[in-house]
């Protein structure tokens, strides 16, 4: 019997057993030539409603919104794992919490937001760690503009 590559922790989407993350294999593939880079990204890119459904769930949807519900484990992503884009969105936290923000830059912040706090963030580009110790959920309702593309995760 083969045995599991584990990682310490837990994996990006709230896998605690440490198991390889989709990521993950997407890399493999990548580095033994199974697939090229550009489709690993296309695939990355993919609705993270669909690839990651335990922790991304569409709330409700029509032609003008789009509203996500997201949950997070303390030490893993907040709202979408790894570097990931979001359209033009407004964030309603449900719990509060502590993040690590790294843009697309490099730059890395740090905020904190209390439950019931609500804030806008035009399109962006970043990776938001949950660094408060305990769970956090946050709804993010996508404005679907003209320049409208889902949030990646």
């Amino acid at each position: 019997m083969s045995e599991k590559i584990r990682r310490p922790g837990g994996d990006e989407c709230g896998n605690r057993d440490g198991g390889f993350s989709r990521r993950d294999a997407l890399a493999l593939l990548v580095s033994i030539g199974v697939i090229g880079a550009g489709e690993a990204e296309d695939a990355a890119a993919q609705d993270p409603a669909k690839v990651n459904p335990r922790s991304y769930r569409v709330v409700l949807e029509n032609d003008k919104v789009r509203v996500l519900e997201y949950r997070s484990l303390p030490g893993l992503s907040v709202c979408g794992v790894g570097i990931h884009t979001h359209p033009a969105h407004l964030t309603v936290a449900m719990t509060e919490g502590k993040v690590k923000i790294t843009t697309e830059d490099g730059k890395v912040l740090s905020a904190e937001n209390k439950s019931g706090e609500v804030f806008w963030a035009p399109a962006e580009t970043h990776s938001v760690e949950n660094i408060s110790g305990r769970p956090m959920r946050a709804y993010m309702v996508e404005v679907k503009d003209k320049d409208w593309k889902a949030s990646t995760g």
